[in-house]
């Protein structure tokens, strides 16, 4: 087979390079695997380099094993001696055949992510130090960061008194390990470079092994990956890395685009290749992505361009809130499955974090359709959401044991499993729920119970049940978000999920998106609150398969591609989000972020904000994303919303919404009777002054919606309100 037919010019010129360093800078849809693959078999097929003389290394197993599928197709044969998976499993093989020099015998266990938070706890205690007051999470990062920047114990430097602490579980933490014959998944990378910075000979023996290195998503690296990457080639120098910084969206799991402009500075007569030509989207969508990404600095420029053609214009719809956006996806998709032949399963929803994905789900639920949730939880299987929702049940209902086992030591509160047994046995003797023997337990004076706990086990129990019988109690005169406000202060559960961590604060935001179900319940009262979730929540049946549309994280969503892409909640504070305002560095990964989203569209981009967002239970105006700002307006059909002040914002809100691409879902024409329209001032005698945000015909009446300076959104009818309409 001949190797290079099908390459275009810069591919070929990538995979035929000669001896020395090359750094691909591959775009989105430009082919960056083909050039991996064929580059492998090019050595091989052509240079007649050994296969064990190789290393290939990717960031998944997944990967890995296409890439070797891939190379022994082109080749037609097996690859037997080629080193090729992810840099993790890499180090572990050859930690596992170098151990005679390290802290743990060969047949060491690698401990996963439950095995380190119990590591850490035991430190913690042998410390002698509180892990309520220092979270086991929060020290792992820590430990983590470390051995990612390649700092060990000994060299580790307590600038603060977190990191003091820190500094002491790290190297405890570390004692431990190697007690038990265990390393972390950050030992196999730092373990590899101290390897080789302590024995000269061990790493002379791989440079001259692997003659030839090749790197998949280079820009992922971090700095001890990038060290071993630059100690194994730097003998022979064939270090061959293929990566895009405008893709680079991991920095809050260690990853340092930087990486790649530290390649270039240490191979300052590195071939470089672009990759620029597109194999995926319509130019279109390239055009678009340029637009946004191109403000970023500190960057090598690449001109995207495809031979697909222009392709449809992109769609901006603005809603009137998350619901109606999540309204908008469902009937397109609906639409464009009727009317242009489209499989639901060629269409994709991404969204900035996992708690947008409620009111998406909520929608298709409503409409009976199937959908597939990738790299999360549903939302209401949630922890937290389950957590949350179990101490609502457990108010409304002390006797569900189900859902007071689920949170009787959530957060921890010193209730063990065997204090757990004593409550049930004590239940089961008299006959009664367990809730019942915790609500006697709480009150002045306690009930008189045959419970065998004593000491600060039978204080947690007791001083549990005064907060349920309080609950209980105030729940007649509190809403449902009022309630949910008053347990989670008192159980302390904003501290107990943040950890300090990205994902803490996804699971923070996923409680505040249910508190925010809550405010716009339609029954305001806990009983109908919880039926309502729980139908909602019982999808247990929903069919999920590859016919469904797919929804995902924006993160989640690199390396893939779809026909049809609908980009969620792009507004700023969303996208961006509100924690990359004040950080130059976590804004330019925000717009690296958007820059994939817009590159995983082929064919069909749909951006979608929302007028009014309802954020801890409060809904309020929000403002368009700037990124919307960037894309040149011959990109977009309609109106591309631009951040104004408030009022302009409100007046123009409706006015474009009612932009659909393809004619796919017309403007509802609007009866000549309508005396009123967006945009216009009036008055009202009780809510004063206001703007008409759309007027439609509605059982025989014209509905007004108009947002209220004073009191916010109101709907009133026409024939009723007496409206004063205003000059100006």
């Amino acid at each position: 087979m001949d190797l290079l037919s099908g390459l275009n010019s810069a591919q070929r010129q990538a995979v035929t390079a000669g001896n020395g360093p090359v750094l691909v800078l591959a775009g989105p849809g430009s082919g960056k695997t083909r050039v991996l693959t064929h580059r492998a078999a090019y050595l091989v097929g052509h240079v007649a380099v050994p296969p064990y003389r190789i290393m290939a290394v990717t960031f998944t197993n997944k990967a890995a094993r296409e890439m070797r599928g891939r190379i022994e197709t082109v080749l037609g044969g097996s690859l037997r001696g080629l080193t090729i998976g992810t840099f993790h499993s890499i180090c572990a093989r050859l930690l596992r055949r170098e151990a005679a020099h390290l802290p743990v015998t060969s047949d060491f266990v690698i401990f996963d992510e439950s095995d380190q938070v119990a590591l850490a706890k035991q430190a913690l205690r042998d410390l002698d130090l509180d892990e309520k007051q220092y979270r086991p999470q929060s020290m792992l990062n820590a430990i983590s960061k470390a051995k990612n920047e390649l700092i060990t114990p000994e060299a580790f430097r307590a600038e603060t008194y977190f990191a003091e602490i820190a500094g002491r579980v790290y190297a405890r933490y570390q004692a431990l390990l190697h007690e038990n014959n265990a390393l972390d998944f950050d030992d196999l990378l730092m373990g590899i470079v101290m390897l080789f910075d302590d024995h000269p000979d061990v790493l002379a023996k791989y440079q001259q092994q692997y003659e030839h290195i090749l790197v998949d998503e280079f820009q992922d690296t971090n700095t001890a990956q990038y060290a071993m990457l630059r100690q194994l080639a730097a003998v022979n120098r064939n270090l061959f890395a293929v990566g895009d910084v405008d893709q680079a969206i991991y920095r809050w799991r260690g990853a340092d685009y930087r990486n790649v402009h530290r390649f270039q500075d240490d191979h300052p007569d590195a071939l470089t290749v672009l990759l620029e030509q597109n194999y995926r989207s319509t130019q279109t969508i390239l055009d678009a992505a340029m637009a946004v990404i191109d403000r970023n600095p500190n960057r090598t420029r690449k001109s995207l361009f495809t031979e697909r053609g222009h392709g449809e214009r992109l769609t901006v719809y603005e809603a009137y809130n998350e619901d109606e956006e999540a309204q908008f996806v469902v009937e397109t998709i609906a639409t464009l499955t009727m009317q242009d032949g489209l499989s639901p399963g060629e269409c994709a929803v991404m969204y900035r974090t996992n708690a947008q994905s409620r009111a998406v789900e909520d929608a298709f639920i409503r409409a009976g359709l199937p959908y597939r949730l990738v790299g999360a939880t549903r939302f209401y299987a949630r922890r937290e959401i389950k957590d949350l929702l179990a101490y609502l049940r457990l108010v409304h209902n002390p006797a569900d044991s189900v859902s007071l086992a689920r949170v009787l030591n959530v957060p921890p509160r010193g209730i063990g499993p065997k204090t757990i047994e004593a409550l049930q046995a004590c239940a089961a003797a008299n006959g009664v729920p367990m809730g019942d023997i915790l609500r006697g337990l709480g009150q002045e004076p306690p009930a008189e119970v045959q419970l065998a706990v004593t000491g600060k086990a039978l204080k947690a129990l007791a001083d549990f049940g005064r907060q349920l019988n309080y609950w209980h109690t105030a729940r007649a005169e509190l809403s449902v978000v009022q309630l949910m406000d008053v347990i989670l202060d008192q159980i302390g559960y904003h501290n107990y999920l943040n950890d300090g961590t990205d994902e803490g604060l996804d699971r923070w935001d996923n409680v505040v998106e249910l508190r925010g179900v809550a405010a716009e319940s339609p029954d305001a009262h806990l009983t109908g609150f919880l039926e309502e979730v729980s139908l909602v929540s019982d999808v247990d049946n929903l069919a999920e398969d590859g016919q469904a549309p797919t929804l995902l994280t924006l993160h989640a969503a690199k390396g893939l591609e779809f026909p049809v892409v609908f980009i969620l909640g792009l507004d700023d504070g969303i996208l961006p989000h509100q924690r990359s305002f004040d950080d130059p560095e976590q804004m330019a990964e925000e717009r690296r972020l958007m820059y994939v989203g817009l590159t995983r569209a082929k064919d069909r981009l749909y951006l979608l904000r929302a007028f009014r967002r309802t954020q801890y239970g409060e809904s309020d105006v929000s403002q368009p994303s700037r990124f919307l700002e960037d894309i040149p307006d011959h990109l977009v059909a309609g109106h591309t919303p631009r951040r104004t002040g408030r009022k302009a914002n409100v007046a123009s809100a409706y006015a474009r919404a009612t932009t659909w691409d393809g004619g796919s879902k017309p403007a509802a024409a609007q009866p000549v009777v309508l005396r009123f329209r967006t945009g216009q001032r009036v008055n009202h005698s009780s809510f004063g002054e206001g703007i008409v945000i759309e007027s439609k015909a509605s059982g025989g009446d014209e509905i007004v919606s108009i947002a209220f300076e004073a009191v916010g959104l109101k709907r009133l009818a026409a024939s009723m309100a007496n409206l004063e309409l205003l000059e100006g």
